[in-house]
């Protein structure tokens, strides 16, 4: 009897962590099927912002100086100057608009504490604040990133017409992968996330260079 009660109470003590086991893996799955994706929301607006922004204002002030300047090196370093200048904007400016966000959360952190909050919530909360750091340096970055592009078309082509085309597919190639890439991470729709950023840095780049050629025909 007392064998057998061994056994049975052995059999037990195996079965229980089999069933925790098995619910644990069926919670797992219901989270990752319920992710939000909303949680993305900031270091991918920081990454994918950035990156699209560096890559249509580069490539926009370089056709604007070529519009009216043919020589390569004028195009070189009039990117090169935006992508620096563009690079410490998105940095400050991401920086400033996520400490705001900090020192507000912070703040309602502080309100919820004097109630009583539970500290295991706490815990979380401050797990979950923004980092403004962080957020800066992937802006700088991914402006960076962006803004080679065009830089890398057109630094070894010497003819004008040419490297004009050359900046303007590569430019465009960019702009569909920035928009896959964007919509794959959001669960956006693919088609017209691609065709929105398309068509807008298509836009941007078409009116800087209009706008610079009608100028500096003018002679002013």
């Amino acid at each position: 009897m007392e064998s057998n009660n061994n056994s049975s109470i052995n059999q037990t003590k195996f079965v229980h962590p089999n069933n925790n086991n098995h619910e644990q893996h069926a919670t797992l799955e219901i989270e990752s099927n319920d992710f939000d994706y909303s949680k993305r929301s900031q270091w991918l607006r920081a990454a994918v912002l950035g990156a699209n922004d560096g890559l249509v204002s580069t490539a926009s002030l370089m056709m604007g100086v070529g519009a009216v300047k043919q020589d390569i090196k004028a195009m070189i370093l009039s990117g090169f100057a935006g992508l620096v200048a563009g690079a410490c904007s998105m940095a400050i400016g991401e920086f400033v608009s996520v400490y705001s966000q900090l020192d507000i959360e912070v703040a309602q952190l502080k309100r919820d504490n004097e109630r009583g909050n539970n500290n295991d919530e706490e815990e979380e909360e401050k797990e979950s604040l923004p980092n403004p750091l962080q957020a800066a340096a992937a802006s700088a970055l991914a402006f960076s990133i962006g803004a080679m592009v065009p830089l890398l078309a057109a630094s070894f082509i010497k003819g004008y017409k040419v490297r004009i085309g050359v900046v303007l597919g590569a430019v465009s190639f960019a702009l569909v992968v920035f928009g896959l890439f964007g919509a794959l991470l959001g669960k956006a729709p693919i088609l017209k996330s691609c065709l929105r950023v398309l068509f807008g840095g298509w836009f941007a780049m078409a009116i800087t260079f209009g706008l610079t050629k009608l100028i500096g025909s003018s002679g002013l």
